[in-house]
Protein backbone atom coordinates (compact mmCIF):
# COMPACT_ATOMS: atom_id res chain seq x y z
CA UNK A 1 0.00 0.00 0.00
CA UNK A 2 1.71 3.45 -0.89
CA UNK A 3 1.41 5.92 1.73
CA UNK A 4 0.96 9.52 1.30
CA UNK A 5 0.69 12.86 2.96
CA UNK A 6 -0.77 16.33 1.97
CA UNK A 7 0.65 19.48 3.54
CA UNK A 8 -2.09 21.83 2.58
CA UNK A 9 -1.25 25.61 2.65
CA UNK A 10 -3.32 28.81 2.41
CA UNK A 11 -7.11 29.13 2.43
CA UNK A 12 -10.27 27.06 3.34
CA UNK A 13 -11.06 26.74 -0.45
CA UNK A 14 -7.11 24.88 -0.60
CA UNK A 15 -8.73 22.55 1.71
CA UNK A 16 -11.06 21.44 0.16
CA UNK A 17 -9.57 20.64 -2.84
CA UNK A 18 -7.50 18.29 -0.93
CA UNK A 19 -10.02 16.66 0.52
CA UNK A 20 -11.55 16.52 -3.17
CA UNK A 21 -8.34 15.21 -4.29
CA UNK A 22 -7.53 12.56 -1.38
CA UNK A 23 -11.43 11.20 -1.42
CA UNK A 24 -11.04 10.38 -5.71
CA UNK A 25 -8.47 7.49 -4.52
CA UNK A 26 -9.52 4.01 -3.41
CA UNK A 27 -8.78 2.90 0.37
CA UNK A 28 -7.18 -0.45 -0.75
CA UNK A 29 -4.30 1.09 -2.53
CA UNK A 30 -3.52 4.48 -0.58
CA UNK A 31 -2.92 5.15 3.05
CA UNK A 32 -3.32 8.71 4.19
CA UNK A 33 -0.66 9.92 6.93
CA UNK A 34 -0.48 12.86 8.54
CA UNK A 35 2.93 13.27 9.98
CA UNK A 36 5.80 11.85 9.12
CA UNK A 37 7.59 9.96 6.44
CA UNK A 38 5.46 9.09 3.68
CA UNK A 39 5.97 7.39 -0.21
CA UNK A 40 4.50 10.32 -1.37
CA UNK A 41 4.00 13.94 -0.22
CA UNK A 42 1.70 16.46 -1.62
CA UNK A 43 2.12 19.87 -1.32
CA UNK A 44 -1.24 21.57 -2.35
CA UNK A 45 0.10 25.26 -2.29
CA UNK A 46 -0.61 29.32 -2.12
CA UNK A 47 0.30 31.60 -4.88
CA UNK A 48 -2.68 34.83 -3.68
CA UNK A 49 0.29 37.71 -1.58
CA UNK A 50 3.85 37.73 -1.10
CA UNK A 51 3.75 36.53 2.27
CA UNK A 52 1.94 32.81 1.03
CA UNK A 53 3.82 33.05 -1.75
CA UNK A 54 6.91 32.67 0.62
CA UNK A 55 5.44 30.51 3.29
CA UNK A 56 4.63 27.90 -0.02
CA UNK A 57 8.22 28.80 -1.58
CA UNK A 58 9.80 27.55 1.88
CA UNK A 59 7.42 24.76 2.24
CA UNK A 60 8.64 22.95 -1.42
CA UNK A 61 12.72 23.38 -0.24
CA UNK A 62 11.24 21.94 3.01
CA UNK A 63 10.40 19.17 1.08
CA UNK A 64 12.77 18.64 -1.33
CA UNK A 65 15.71 18.68 1.12
CA UNK A 66 13.62 16.07 3.31
CA UNK A 67 13.21 13.78 0.44
CA UNK A 68 17.15 14.05 0.10
CA UNK A 69 17.04 12.82 3.31
CA UNK A 70 15.10 9.90 2.77
CA UNK A 71 11.47 10.85 4.33
CA UNK A 72 9.78 10.83 0.99
CA UNK A 73 10.00 8.76 -2.40
CA UNK A 74 8.62 11.18 -4.24
CA UNK A 75 6.85 15.04 -4.14
CA UNK A 76 4.11 16.42 -5.99
CA UNK A 77 3.20 20.14 -6.08
CA UNK A 78 -0.04 21.64 -7.06
CA UNK A 79 -2.00 24.45 -6.31
CA UNK A 80 -1.99 28.14 -6.97
CA UNK A 81 1.51 28.99 -6.72
CA UNK A 82 2.44 26.02 -9.15
CA UNK A 83 -0.99 27.60 -11.46
CA UNK A 84 0.81 30.59 -11.13
CA UNK A 85 4.37 30.17 -12.01
CA UNK A 86 4.00 26.95 -14.35
CA UNK A 87 6.68 28.19 -16.44
CA UNK A 88 9.46 29.11 -13.90
CA UNK A 89 8.49 26.46 -11.15
CA UNK A 90 10.04 23.84 -12.57
CA UNK A 91 13.30 24.93 -13.93
CA UNK A 92 14.13 26.46 -10.23
CA UNK A 93 13.18 23.14 -8.08
CA UNK A 94 14.27 20.53 -10.50
CA UNK A 95 14.12 18.41 -7.09
CA UNK A 96 10.39 17.90 -6.91
CA UNK A 97 9.16 15.08 -9.11
CA UNK A 98 5.72 16.51 -10.43
CA UNK A 99 3.99 19.92 -11.00
CA UNK A 100 0.42 20.33 -10.74
CA UNK A 101 -1.95 23.79 -11.60
CA UNK A 102 -4.70 25.11 -9.20
CA UNK A 103 -7.29 23.03 -11.46
CA UNK A 104 -5.44 19.69 -12.05
CA UNK A 105 -6.74 17.48 -9.61
CA UNK A 106 -7.61 14.73 -11.66
CA UNK A 107 -4.09 14.85 -14.01
CA UNK A 108 -2.28 14.30 -10.36
CA UNK A 109 -4.69 11.40 -9.83
CA UNK A 110 -3.64 10.02 -12.54
CA UNK A 111 0.10 10.51 -11.88
CA UNK A 112 -0.52 8.90 -8.76
CA UNK A 113 -1.38 5.79 -11.23
CA UNK A 114 -5.55 5.69 -10.36
CA UNK A 115 -8.14 6.74 -13.00
CA UNK A 116 -10.32 9.60 -11.53
CA UNK A 117 -13.56 9.18 -9.87
CA UNK A 118 -15.66 11.82 -9.08
CA UNK A 119 -18.45 11.85 -6.93
CA UNK A 120 -20.01 13.01 -3.72
CA UNK A 121 -17.50 11.78 -1.02
CA UNK A 122 -14.22 13.49 0.37
CA UNK A 123 -12.16 12.67 2.59
CA UNK A 124 -12.67 15.03 5.96
CA UNK A 125 -9.32 16.50 6.79
CA UNK A 126 -10.43 17.48 10.51
CA UNK A 127 -11.98 13.91 11.54
CA UNK A 128 -13.78 15.18 14.88
CA UNK A 129 -14.94 18.29 13.78
CA UNK A 130 -18.07 19.72 14.12
CA UNK A 131 -17.91 21.78 11.06
CA UNK A 132 -17.03 21.62 7.03
CA UNK A 133 -16.16 23.62 3.96
CA UNK A 134 -18.38 23.64 1.05
CA UNK A 135 -16.63 25.38 -1.82
CA UNK A 136 -20.01 26.10 -3.86
CA UNK A 137 -18.23 27.23 -7.17
CA UNK A 138 -15.05 27.90 -8.61
CA UNK A 139 -12.93 30.96 -9.95
CA UNK A 140 -13.91 34.77 -10.22
CA UNK A 141 -15.45 37.01 -13.39
CA UNK A 142 -14.86 40.34 -11.13
CA UNK A 143 -11.84 41.85 -12.58
CA UNK A 144 -11.03 43.82 -9.25
CA UNK A 145 -7.91 45.56 -9.94
CA UNK A 146 -5.17 44.24 -7.04
CA UNK A 147 -6.33 40.73 -7.39
CA UNK A 148 -4.89 37.93 -9.30
CA UNK A 149 -7.33 34.44 -8.37
CA UNK A 150 -9.28 35.18 -12.01
CA UNK A 151 -5.75 34.88 -13.76
CA UNK A 152 -5.05 31.51 -11.11
CA UNK A 153 -8.70 29.93 -10.66
CA UNK A 154 -10.35 30.78 -14.10
CA UNK A 155 -13.77 31.43 -14.88
CA UNK A 156 -16.21 31.37 -12.31
CA UNK A 157 -18.17 27.90 -12.32
CA UNK A 158 -20.82 27.00 -9.87
CA UNK A 159 -21.24 23.35 -8.66
CA UNK A 160 -25.40 22.42 -9.36
CA UNK A 161 -27.45 22.32 -5.98
CA UNK A 162 -27.68 18.55 -6.68
CA UNK A 163 -24.36 18.02 -6.45
CA UNK A 164 -23.80 20.31 -3.42
CA UNK A 165 -26.58 18.71 -1.77
CA UNK A 166 -25.31 15.27 -2.23
CA UNK A 167 -21.84 16.45 -0.97
CA UNK A 168 -23.43 18.18 2.23
CA UNK A 169 -25.59 15.00 2.77
CA UNK A 170 -22.45 13.12 3.25
CA UNK A 171 -20.60 15.76 4.96
CA UNK A 172 -23.98 15.11 8.04
CA UNK A 173 -23.18 11.45 7.64
CA UNK A 174 -20.04 11.88 8.82
CA UNK A 175 -21.23 14.34 11.92
CA UNK A 176 -20.60 17.65 10.73
CA UNK A 177 -23.24 20.05 11.68
CA UNK A 178 -22.34 23.07 10.57
CA UNK A 179 -21.11 23.73 6.95
CA UNK A 180 -19.49 27.06 5.88
CA UNK A 181 -20.16 28.37 2.44
CA UNK A 182 -16.99 29.92 0.60
CA UNK A 183 -16.24 30.59 -3.07
CA UNK A 184 -14.22 32.87 -4.43
CA UNK A 185 -17.78 35.53 -4.96
CA UNK A 186 -20.52 33.44 -2.63
CA UNK A 187 -23.28 35.63 -4.24
CA UNK A 188 -22.32 35.02 -7.85
CA UNK A 189 -23.49 31.87 -6.90
CA UNK A 190 -25.57 30.38 -9.75
CA UNK A 191 -25.22 32.91 -12.89
CA UNK A 192 -23.41 30.58 -14.86
CA UNK A 193 -25.42 27.61 -14.42
CA UNK A 194 -28.83 28.60 -14.01
CA UNK A 195 -28.75 32.25 -15.59
CA UNK A 196 -29.73 33.74 -11.77
CA UNK A 197 -28.80 34.37 -8.52
CA UNK A 198 -29.01 30.73 -6.83
CA UNK A 199 -27.64 31.39 -3.48
CA UNK A 200 -30.78 31.79 -1.81
CA UNK A 201 -32.34 28.31 -3.19
CA UNK A 202 -28.56 26.53 -2.32
CA UNK A 203 -29.46 27.62 1.30
CA UNK A 204 -32.91 26.42 1.10
CA UNK A 205 -31.99 22.91 0.03
CA UNK A 206 -28.89 22.71 2.03
CA UNK A 207 -31.11 23.67 5.34
CA UNK A 208 -33.41 20.57 4.59
CA UNK A 209 -30.88 18.02 5.47
CA UNK A 210 -31.23 16.11 8.43
CA UNK A 211 -28.34 16.60 10.67
CA UNK A 212 -27.11 20.22 9.63
CA UNK A 213 -27.90 22.72 11.86
CA UNK A 214 -25.68 25.80 10.88
CA UNK A 215 -24.97 26.87 7.95
CA UNK A 216 -22.95 30.43 7.56
CA UNK A 217 -22.01 32.22 4.50
CA UNK A 218 -18.33 33.71 3.69
CA UNK A 219 -16.51 35.60 0.92
CA UNK A 220 -19.86 37.31 -0.79
CA UNK A 221 -19.69 40.59 -2.35
CA UNK A 222 -21.60 43.79 -2.14
CA UNK A 223 -22.55 44.29 -6.16
CA UNK A 224 -26.07 43.07 -6.80
CA UNK A 225 -26.46 41.46 -2.94
CA UNK A 226 -29.11 38.80 -3.69
CA UNK A 227 -32.41 39.99 -0.88
CA UNK A 228 -33.52 36.15 -0.78
CA UNK A 229 -30.16 35.45 1.44
CA UNK A 230 -31.42 38.01 3.62
CA UNK A 231 -35.40 36.45 3.96
CA UNK A 232 -33.19 33.45 4.68
CA UNK A 233 -31.25 34.87 7.13
CA UNK A 234 -34.17 36.68 8.87
CA UNK A 235 -36.48 33.40 9.01
CA UNK A 236 -34.61 30.23 8.43
CA UNK A 237 -33.17 29.19 11.87
CA UNK A 238 -30.42 27.23 10.17
CA UNK A 239 -29.03 30.18 8.45
CA UNK A 240 -26.74 31.89 10.75
CA UNK A 241 -27.01 35.52 11.24
CA UNK A 242 -23.56 35.73 9.84
CA UNK A 243 -22.08 37.14 7.02
CA UNK A 244 -18.59 37.65 5.53
CA UNK A 245 -18.43 39.81 2.80
CA UNK A 246 -14.98 41.84 2.09
CA UNK A 247 -15.89 45.19 1.22
CA UNK A 248 -12.09 46.62 0.87
CA UNK A 249 -12.51 50.41 0.72
CA UNK A 250 -15.67 53.31 1.12
CA UNK A 251 -13.88 55.68 -1.06
CA UNK A 252 -15.50 56.04 -4.60
CA UNK A 253 -12.01 57.21 -5.83
CA UNK A 254 -10.74 54.43 -4.50
CA UNK A 255 -13.28 51.79 -5.25
CA UNK A 256 -12.64 52.98 -8.81
CA UNK A 257 -9.37 52.36 -9.11
CA UNK A 258 -9.72 48.90 -7.54
CA UNK A 259 -12.42 48.02 -9.89
CA UNK A 260 -15.21 46.95 -7.42
CA UNK A 261 -18.08 48.11 -9.54
CA UNK A 262 -19.78 49.75 -6.74
CA UNK A 263 -19.85 53.15 -4.60
CA UNK A 264 -19.45 53.79 -1.25
CA UNK A 265 -22.98 55.69 -0.55
CA UNK A 266 -24.63 52.08 -2.30
CA UNK A 267 -22.12 50.43 0.27
CA UNK A 268 -23.60 52.14 3.22
CA UNK A 269 -27.02 51.56 1.69
CA UNK A 270 -26.20 48.03 1.97
CA UNK A 271 -25.27 47.93 5.56
CA UNK A 272 -28.43 49.50 6.88
CA UNK A 273 -30.09 47.05 4.55
CA UNK A 274 -28.60 44.01 6.57
CA UNK A 275 -29.29 45.63 9.89
CA UNK A 276 -32.73 46.40 8.82
CA UNK A 277 -33.60 43.74 7.57
CA UNK A 278 -31.68 40.85 9.91
CA UNK A 279 -31.60 43.03 13.34
CA UNK A 280 -29.00 40.38 15.30
CA UNK A 281 -26.67 40.03 12.08
CA UNK A 282 -22.77 40.09 12.46
CA UNK A 283 -20.83 41.38 9.65
CA UNK A 284 -17.49 40.11 8.62
CA UNK A 285 -15.55 42.42 6.41
CA UNK A 286 -11.89 42.87 5.29
CA UNK A 287 -10.15 45.98 4.22
CA UNK A 288 -6.98 47.32 1.99
CA UNK A 289 -4.94 50.05 2.93
CA UNK A 290 -2.54 52.20 1.15
CA UNK A 291 -4.03 51.03 -2.15
CA UNK A 292 -2.87 53.54 -4.93
CA UNK A 293 -5.04 56.54 -4.75
CA UNK A 294 -5.62 56.59 -1.32
CA UNK A 295 -4.39 59.48 0.29
CA UNK A 296 -5.39 60.94 3.83
CA UNK A 297 -8.95 62.32 3.06
CA UNK A 298 -9.80 58.88 1.48
CA UNK A 299 -8.35 57.13 4.62
CA UNK A 300 -10.13 59.37 6.91
CA UNK A 301 -13.08 58.26 5.21
CA UNK A 302 -12.54 54.82 5.68
CA UNK A 303 -12.00 55.34 9.23
CA UNK A 304 -15.28 57.40 9.66
CA UNK A 305 -17.33 54.46 7.66
CA UNK A 306 -15.92 51.94 10.31
CA UNK A 307 -16.54 54.03 13.01
CA UNK A 308 -20.20 54.58 11.78
CA UNK A 309 -20.76 51.07 10.34
CA UNK A 310 -19.29 48.95 13.63
CA UNK A 311 -18.82 45.79 11.89
CA UNK A 312 -18.49 43.50 14.87
CA UNK A 313 -15.72 41.34 12.67
CA UNK A 314 -13.19 42.79 10.94
CA UNK A 315 -9.52 42.23 9.40
CA UNK A 316 -7.33 44.43 7.04
CA UNK A 317 -4.18 44.15 4.99
CA UNK A 318 -1.50 46.51 3.39
CA UNK A 319 -2.10 46.89 -0.21
CA UNK A 320 0.81 44.77 -1.95
CA UNK A 321 1.39 44.85 -5.67
CA UNK A 322 1.03 41.96 -7.75
CA UNK A 323 2.52 40.80 -10.61
CA UNK A 324 0.30 40.60 -13.45
CA UNK A 325 -2.70 42.30 -11.93
CA UNK A 326 -4.28 45.62 -13.29
CA UNK A 327 -2.96 47.76 -10.64
CA UNK A 328 0.69 46.32 -10.82
CA UNK A 329 0.51 47.13 -15.00
CA UNK A 330 -1.28 50.72 -14.41
CA UNK A 331 -0.96 52.02 -11.06
CA UNK A 332 2.15 53.43 -9.05
CA UNK A 333 2.47 52.12 -5.93
CA UNK A 334 2.48 55.42 -4.34
CA UNK A 335 1.63 54.52 -0.45
CA UNK A 336 4.87 54.37 1.24
CA UNK A 337 5.35 51.30 3.60
CA UNK A 338 5.34 53.59 7.00
CA UNK A 339 2.54 55.57 5.87
CA UNK A 340 0.49 51.66 5.22
CA UNK A 341 1.58 50.42 8.26
CA UNK A 342 0.26 53.76 10.64
CA UNK A 343 -2.88 53.34 8.45
CA UNK A 344 -2.95 49.70 9.44
CA UNK A 345 -2.53 50.42 12.95
CA UNK A 346 -4.93 53.05 13.55
CA UNK A 347 -7.75 50.87 11.39
CA UNK A 348 -6.77 48.13 13.64
CA UNK A 349 -6.83 49.71 17.21
CA UNK A 350 -10.24 51.40 16.03
CA UNK A 351 -11.55 47.83 15.35
CA UNK A 352 -10.32 46.55 18.71
CA UNK A 353 -12.32 48.86 20.68
CA UNK A 354 -15.53 47.96 18.55
CA UNK A 355 -14.82 44.15 18.50
CA UNK A 356 -14.38 44.50 22.84
CA UNK A 357 -17.15 46.70 23.09
CA UNK A 358 -19.54 44.19 20.64
CA UNK A 359 -18.39 41.43 23.42
CA UNK A 360 -19.09 43.35 26.25
CA UNK A 361 -22.87 43.84 25.55
CA UNK A 362 -22.94 39.86 25.18
CA UNK A 363 -21.84 39.74 28.89
CA UNK A 364 -24.76 37.71 30.34
CA UNK A 365 -26.82 36.54 27.69
CA UNK A 366 -27.21 32.85 27.23
CA UNK A 367 -26.33 31.37 24.02
CA UNK A 368 -26.54 28.23 22.36
CA UNK A 369 -23.07 26.98 21.40
CA UNK A 370 -20.99 24.44 19.27
CA UNK A 371 -18.06 22.78 21.18
CA UNK A 372 -15.22 22.50 18.84
CA UNK A 373 -12.17 21.00 20.85
CA UNK A 374 -11.47 20.88 24.42
CA UNK A 375 -8.06 22.33 25.43
CA UNK A 376 -5.97 22.52 28.39
CA UNK A 377 -9.43 21.78 30.17
CA UNK A 378 -11.61 24.21 28.48
CA UNK A 379 -14.46 23.78 26.27
CA UNK A 380 -13.44 25.67 22.85
CA UNK A 381 -17.02 26.63 21.59
CA UNK A 382 -18.44 28.95 19.42
CA UNK A 383 -22.07 30.34 18.97
CA UNK A 384 -23.66 31.59 15.40
CA UNK A 385 -21.73 34.94 15.74
CA UNK A 386 -18.13 33.15 15.73
CA UNK A 387 -16.62 31.22 12.32
CA UNK A 388 -13.86 28.73 13.07
CA UNK A 389 -10.43 29.97 12.35
CA UNK A 390 -10.74 33.81 11.90
CA UNK A 391 -13.38 34.86 14.91
CA UNK A 392 -12.64 34.83 18.31
CA UNK A 393 -13.95 31.97 20.93
CA UNK A 394 -15.84 31.55 24.00
CA UNK A 395 -13.65 29.14 26.60
CA UNK A 396 -15.96 27.13 28.74
CA UNK A 397 -14.38 25.14 32.16
CA UNK A 398 -14.50 21.77 30.82
CA UNK A 399 -16.85 19.40 33.26
CA UNK A 400 -15.56 15.47 33.66
CA UNK A 401 -17.28 14.50 30.95
CA UNK A 402 -15.50 17.30 28.11
CA UNK A 403 -14.96 14.48 25.75
CA UNK A 404 -18.76 13.49 25.21
CA UNK A 405 -19.24 17.13 24.55
CA UNK A 406 -16.89 17.62 21.77
CA UNK A 407 -19.10 18.29 18.23
CA UNK A 408 -22.43 18.66 19.99
CA UNK A 409 -24.57 22.12 21.10
CA UNK A 410 -24.60 23.31 24.71
CA UNK A 411 -26.48 26.37 26.52
CA UNK A 412 -23.46 28.79 27.84
CA UNK A 413 -23.70 31.92 29.53
CA UNK A 414 -21.24 34.53 28.67
CA UNK A 415 -19.74 36.03 32.26
CA UNK A 416 -16.41 37.61 30.95
CA UNK A 417 -15.50 39.04 27.79
CA UNK A 418 -11.87 40.63 26.06
CA UNK A 419 -11.02 41.97 22.54
CA UNK A 420 -11.77 38.56 20.35
CA UNK A 421 -12.38 36.23 22.72
CA UNK A 422 -15.40 35.09 25.70
CA UNK A 423 -15.68 33.41 28.11
CA UNK A 424 -18.69 31.02 29.31
CA UNK A 425 -20.22 28.83 31.93
CA UNK A 426 -21.93 26.12 31.39
CA UNK A 427 -25.87 25.86 31.71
Amino acid sequence: MTSIRVITLGCSKNTVDTEHLLGMLPQDRFEIVNDGPSDILLLNTCGFIGDAKEESINAILQAVAAKADGQFGKVAVFGCLSQRYAGELPTEIPEVDAWFGARDLDPLVRWLGVEPVHSHERFVSTPGKPYAYLKISEGCDRSCSYCAIPAIRGAHRSVSIEDLVREARFLAESGVKELILIAQDTTYYGIDLYRRRALGELLSALSRIEGIEWIRIHYSYPDSFPEDVLDAMATNPKICPYLDIPLQHISDRVLSMMHRHTTGDNVRSLIRRFREKVPDIVLRTTLIVGHPGEDEEQFDELLDFVRQSRFERLGAFEYSEEEGTYAALNYEDSVPPEVKQRRYDALMSLQSDISRSFNESRVGRTERVLVDDCVDGMLVCRSRYESPDVDGEILVKAPENAAGLISQFVDVRIVAAGEYDLVAELL
